[in-house]
């Protein structure tokens, strides 16, 4: 893989964009009042995204970002999402990939999280 990966992050309630590229949601639960239609994705990778537990003891609360994303790479080592990780890896090696999330901070959010693991793959 010469070249970086083009990895972008969205909020799913957000227009299609034609540079989307494969559009893959990486939320456990479907964003509320959202059709599948107008979501237009590729795939649906709940398995890779945060346990309900870390989820909820996150609640989205900026000062504890760093031990989310500390917490959350070690559930990325369990062997099922672990699998799903590497499925996101596949697809990004084939070409543009955006990550959706109906979190509002995207960039303090597990697609945040797993755009830098795809990015730099550590």
């Amino acid at each position: 893989m010469g070249s970086a990966m083009d990895i972008r992050l969205r909020r799913v309630y957000e227009p299609v964009s034609s540079g989307d590229g494969k559009r893959i949601l990486v939320d456990r639960v479907w964003p509320r009042g959202l059709s599948k239609e107008k979501a237009r994705l590729d795939e649906w990778a709940k398995d890779v995204a945060p346990s309900t537990e870390l989820r909820k003891w996150y609640g989205h609360s900026v000062d504890k970002f760093d031990e989310f994303t500390r917490r959350y790479k070690a559930e990325l080592e369990d062997p099922e999402r672990a699998g799903a990780l590497g499925r996101l890896r596949e697809l990004a090696g084939e070409g543009t990939v955006t990550l959706l999330t109906a979190t509002r901070d995207v960039d303090h959010s597990q697609a945040a999280v797993l755009a830098a693991l795809l990015r730099h793959g550590a």
